[in-house]
């Protein structure tokens, strides 16, 4: 591959971009990224355990480097994050070696029309029961099955036992939306109960991790909260468990 060298004059210009690597051998596109400057380059130098390394060692031990693209420069910030995130919805996740959907957090990815209208209608809902709620933000798609959607929501998480116990419900969050609320029937130690996904009924997790059995809640309670924002509640914590009137 030829040397690329990014002059003042030539990053000025660039501005922020948003570059893809494509594997030389068949084409196919493996990581999408957003800088300025020479960021681009930096995967070549990355020591890291990825998946995307892997791939660019393999390459290497063929005498192949990667093909750098710029997908479109001469943006601000945000736009790179708009066009980033557009780039691997459209290219899937499951397609590529980036480990996360991009940076965004502001309704730029690709989007039911239903999800995107929660979003931006942004009522908010006011919880009176004692309920879980729970992010799934590595997991939720656009059209995710009922039975998955299910599955993400109760398995299997780190939880206060005792806050645990209290709630009555549980509720799906993605983007600070309730996309689904679940009556709790039990809790079980991870792994023990048995998910539509999961091979031969077996399946790995943390012994210290919960997971819940229970079924989706009744109408009432559904168009309570169902499409209603809960950012109040989650505000901007990494955790993914909040615990509401679980006191």
């Amino acid at each position: 591959m030829t040397a690329i060298t990014v002059s003042p004059k030539a990053k000025k210009k660039l501005k922020f971009y948003v570059y893809l690597y494509r594997d030389p051998r068949d084409g196919k596109i493996f990581y999408v990224g957003k800088g300025r400057g020479s960021r681009m380059r930096s995967h070549l130098r990355d020591r890291r355990l990825s998946e995307k390394v892997k791939l660019i060692r393999e390459l290497r031990k063929l005498n192949l480097q990667p093909s750098i693209e710029i997908l479109k420069y001469g943006l601000t910030e945000d736009h790179a994050h708009q066009i980033e995130s557009a780039a691997i919805d459209l290219l899937g996740l499951n397609e590529l070696t980036n480990k996360v959907k991009g940076h965004s957090t502001r309704g730029e990815r690709l989007s039911k029309v239903e999800d995107l209208l929660a979003v931006l209608n942004d009522r908010e809902a006011t919880i009176r029961e004692p309920a879980i709620l729970i992010t799934i933000a590595r997991s939720y798609r656009p059209g995710l099955s009922a039975q998955d959607l299910y599955d993400f929501t109760r398995s299997c998480w780190k939880l206060n036992q005792r806050r645990t116990k209290k709630a009555k419900f549980a509720m799906a969050i993605y983007r600070g939306i309730v996309r689904e609320v679940y009556s709790i029937a039990g809790w079980f130690r991870g792994g023990e109960t048995m998910r539509a996904s999961d091979k031969d009924g077996y399946r790995r997790c943390h012994p210290d991790r919960l997971e819940f059995v229970g079924k989706v809640a009744e109408p009432g309670i559904r168009k309570k909260y169902i499409g209603k924002s809960v950012r109040r509640y989650v505000s901007k914590s990494q955790n993914p468990i909040h615990y509401v009137n679980c006191r």
